[in-house]
């Protein structure tokens, strides 16, 4: 049961340590609030690029990080993750729209951000004097399920 109307705006904030768990409590986090609010449609979605963008916060910086889980009055959500680099990677350093290539088939790592940039609707990134924001919409008008983003890019 929702507790609030689906596309009534609201906004969670979480301060993540540099801890290897932050990723795990983001996506429980996330769980909780979109169930809370009675956004199923785009859970799964929101879960993975929640985990995407905090793993990558603590992969390259030292320092805490930040998400911001915010409802827009469109039905969109959009997910910020704020950390101390200030460097903005690919592809939040392209212009909307831009891709980047793949990782290697045979690479350990350089996935996560490709995974955003395949199931969001939209993204960015700003760097700042204090580390940088990056952050994804989901939802509104597109609210296909994870399967259906995915068949739809490959």
């Amino acid at each position: 049961m929702a507790t609030v109307a689906p596309h009534q705006p609201w906004a969670y904030a979480l301060r993540l340590p540099h801890d290897p768990r932050a990723a795990r409590v983001a996506r429980m986090t996330v769980r909780a609030v979109l169930s809370g609010h009675g956004r199923g449609e785009v859970l799964d979605v929101v879960e993975l690029l929640t985990s995407e963008l905090v793993a990558n916060a603590y992969r390259h910086t030292k320092g805490p990080a930040s998400l911001r889980l915010t409802a827009l009055g469109d039905g969109r959500l959009r997910v910020g993750v704020w950390d101390t680099s200030p460097h903005v990677p690919a592809p939040f350093d392209q212009p909307p729209g831009s891709r980047v290539p793949p990782a290697p088939v045979d690479a350990c790592r350089g996935r996560g951000l490709l995974l955003v940039q395949a199931y969001a609707d939209s993204w960015g990134g700003w760097s700042l004097k204090a580390g940088k924001l990056l952050w994804c919409e989901v939802g509104g008008r597109d609210t296909r399920s994870i399967t259906q983003r995915h068949q739809s890019h490959t």
